[in-house]
């Protein structure tokens, strides 16, 4: 299951059934799950660990120092969950001491070629980040997010749950669940429609994320006051809360909300 050109450093920790293909280098620190495949041309730098049944392709740079001045070698973590899988030429790099230290990815996530995630980013889970999208540091990425080809996202951004950006978009605010954005600079579309259709969102919650999209992007309420009509939505559409408390959270963040 190890190529013979692979080197693997004995310091790292491969479970039962991991394969690593030609050329590739695992280094030290480094701890890979049950059923993992290592394709040709990885580098995998440690501390670094990597979960069961994750599929990296060739060319990937995973666990690498972060990119910031500010990093002195202090050992700084990566952390994958399972069932992910990592396309050609994928950049991801280790946390920084001043961003907590790790940079964590969930679980069933799809990182196609030429991404970019950069120190102490979050990304949850089913999120798809398509070919040359590039995270800067700091980014929070929430679950069944996809992000489109060339997408840019700024440091310290957080993206709530259900959100679809276009080609080429531009992300310098903090942007709520359920929305379609698109454009440089980034500015709300629409609700996500297909994909919340497809997620088995019913018409009803999808009216009531209409109705909180126009108070929001329309209508431009006060943020307060969005809040507060959101909250009495929850009542009946308690899947807008996540939309409510991703505007609490987010309300005092110093990039902020999209408008």
């Amino acid at each position: 299951m190890i190529h013979p050109s692979a080197i693997i450093d004995p310091a790292a920790t491969l479970a039962e059934g991991v394969e690593v293909g030609p050329y590739s280098v695992i280094g030290a620190d480094v701890t890979i799950g049950a059923g993992s495949k290592i394709e040709s041309h990885v580098v995998i730098k440690g501390p670094t660990t990597i979960g069961e049944n994750n599929h990296l392709f060739p060319f990937g740079s995973i666990g690498e120092d972060p990119q910031d001045l500010k990093y002195q070698g202090e050992p700084t973590t990566l952390e994958i969950g399972d069932n992910n899988i990592f396309r050609e030429c994928c950049t991801v790099n280790r946390g920084t001491v001043g961003g907590g230290g790790t940079t964590r990815i969930g679980n069933q996530n799809l990182i196609m070629a030429y991404v970019h995630i950069a120190h102490d980013c979050i990304i949850h889970d089913h999120v798809i980040l398509v070919n040359n999208t590039s995270l800067a540091g700091h980014v929070t990425i929430h679950d069944h997010v996809t992000l489109g080809g060339f997408t840019l996202v700024s440091q310290f951004i957080t993206i709530g749950s259900y959100v679809f950006s276009t080609m080429g978009s531009a992300i310098n605010k903090s942007i709520p669940p359920y929305i379609q954005v698109s454009g440089n600079l980034a500015r709300p579309v629409s609700l996500n429609l297909v994909g919340l259709r497809r997620k088995g969102f019913d018409q009803s919650a999808r009216s009531a994320m209409k109705q909180a999209f126009k108070w929001m992007f329309r209508e431009k309420v006060a943020l307060p006051e969005v809040v507060k009509r959101v909250t009495d939505l929850c009542l009946q559409h308690p899947e807008l809360t996540r939309f409510r408390d991703f505007l609490v959270e987010q309300s005092e963040s110093k990039v902020g909300i999209l408008r």
